[in-house]
């Protein structure tokens, strides 16, 4: 009997083959989206979903959405070169768990002794009615 390797099996069955075909096909246009974009741009955005010939692409934020709108013709160019099944791209913001949206909320680390003291230093040699000194007051109240 022969042994059948984990790819055979998994485009054996009728559902999961179609669903091994998507997936594989998904990464292929996530590399193609990778060498299309600039890379900045491709940390914060991925391939999401093709469908009836339209590639659905996520950006983290509506900036690199944004960004990713404007090169819409150039990534159209290099598509049709490597996979002229994609007929059209569009783009949908949607954070990723744990993208800068959430890092936001996270709390900052406590002003050190030293740091506190180096502070309230600079502000006694600063000018009494300076804005300077107002705002580190106000600062160092506040921490």
């Amino acid at each position: 009997m022969r042994s059948r390797s984990l790819d055979e099996c998994l485009k054996a069955d009728g559902g999961l083959g179609r669903l091994t075909d998507h997936a594989a096909r998904l990464l292929r246009l996530q590399r193609i989206f990778e060498s299309a974009v600039p890379r900045p741009l491709v940390r914060g955005a991925r391939v999401a979903n093709f469908k009836l010939g339209r590639l659905v692409v996520y950006a983290e934020s509506g900036a690199i959405a944004a960004k990713l709108r404007q090169i819409v013709p150039t990534l159209g160019k290099a598509f049709a070169d490597s996979a002229p099944e994609v007929t059209g791209i569009d783009i949908k913001v949607q954070p990723r768990d744990g993208s800068t949206a959430n890092r936001q909320t996270e709390t900052t680390e406590a002003l050190g002794d030293h740091a506190k003291h180096g502070l309230t230093s600079l502000a006694d040699s600063l000018p009494e009615n300076s804005p300077l000194v107002r705002a580190l007051r106000h600062f160092l109240r506040h921490t």
